[in-house]
């Protein structure tokens, strides 16, 4: 009776591992996965004319963000393109490798911050885009479709060498402006950079005029502790050209500095005609004209027209 039972036991076992078997070997690549799916049918079109769908079906991992139908033709419309045959194949490449990250990630594993994806803009040659991750709520990119990002409608659908997350825009090469808006620590930056009485540095940080730009971008609570230090209620009672000069001091014009460039007391000329210097000893810092110290506490967030660096203090110029 014992060696029947064992024999039955063994006969199941092998069944399971075979069924487990040729599932995993009919598993579809991502390629396949999305060929499979009539509301991505303009996806596999671009795929195919930007020479991307053989690379997604192979058996490298990736994880891909998928534009619907209505994803594309919204995009396409917006941009003034009278069809997919109208996008230039070299920016039709770079915005869907903008949708795609090395490894498999489903959205139980991802988290809020930054990732890179395979898409490169015309800042850097060799630093990826970066996008912004924000789970908090769903799955959102880049601050969602308002943004010039998405959301994630349909999860996890998984392939052979990979991972497929359907969205509900394309996803568009990031400016400068669009990675401050799409992270909330940033939100009172982007009020400071909007307010009515400064000039036009949305416009401006959004363009290619003077860029790339390097963008030392302090959090809300560096601005939350500058208003301490100066002794102010509210951003708003910041005089104007005390806040338009200490923008300036932020950002370099036409350079992408990255990481790997700062060196020990390198001197960096800002935007605003003041410079400022670098710091490697014990973490980046920056010490600025009224010899004030602040941390960089994050690197290389890079967009197509620049980068940008994390900080913890606002920097003030000479005012």
């Amino acid at each position: 009776m014992k060696t029947y039972m064992k024999k039955i036991a063994f006969l199941f076992a092998v069944i399971a591992f075979s069924s487990c078997d040729s599932s995993d070997s009919n598993q579809k690549t991502i390629t396949e996965t999305a060929s499979s799916n009539s509301n991505l049918s303009v996806l596999v079109a671009a795929l195919n004319k930007a020479g991307l769908a053989e690379t997604l079906n192979g058996t490298t991992e990736y994880t891909v963000f998928a534009p619907t139908n209505a994803a594309f033709n919204s995009f396409l419309a917006a941009n003034g393109f009278s069809s997919l045959d109208a996008v230039p194949v070299p920016a039709l490449k770079e915005i869907l490798l903008n949708h795609v990250i090395s490894g498999k990630y489903n959205s139980g594993s991802l988290t809020t911050g930054y990732v890179k994806t395979l898409g490169k803009g015309s800042a850097s040659a060799t630093n990826t885009l970066s996008m912004y991750v924000d789970v908090t709520s769903g799955v959102k990119l880049n601050g969602g479709t308002a943004n010039g990002g998405a959301s994630v409608t349909q999860a996890d659908i998984q392939a052979s060498n990979g991972v497929v997350h359907i969205v509900d825009g394309v996803i568009g090469l990031p400016t400068v402006v669009n990675h401050a808006i799409a992270n909330p620590n940033f939100s009172v930056l982007v009020q400071a950079l909007t307010r009515n009485d400064q000039p036009n540095f949305a416009g401006i940080l959004s363009g290619t005029a003077s860029s790339p730009f390097t963008v030392f971008a302090p959090t809300n609570t560096a601005f939350t502790n500058l208003l301490t230090e100066l002794s102010l209620p509210n951003l708003a009672a910041i005089p104007q050209a005390t806040l338009e000069k200490t923008l300036k001091y932020h950002v370099v014009t036409g350079a992408n500095v990255l990481s790997s460039s700062l060196t020990n007391n390198m001197s960096v000329a800002t935007f605003a005609g003041d410079s400022f210097t670098i710091n490697l000893t014990g973490g980046a810092k920056i010490t600025d004209v009224n010899s004030r110290v602040s941390n960089i506490t994050f690197t290389d967030v890079q967009a197509a027209n620049g980068v940008i660096h994390v900080i913890d203090k606002v920097l003030l110029p000479n005012l």
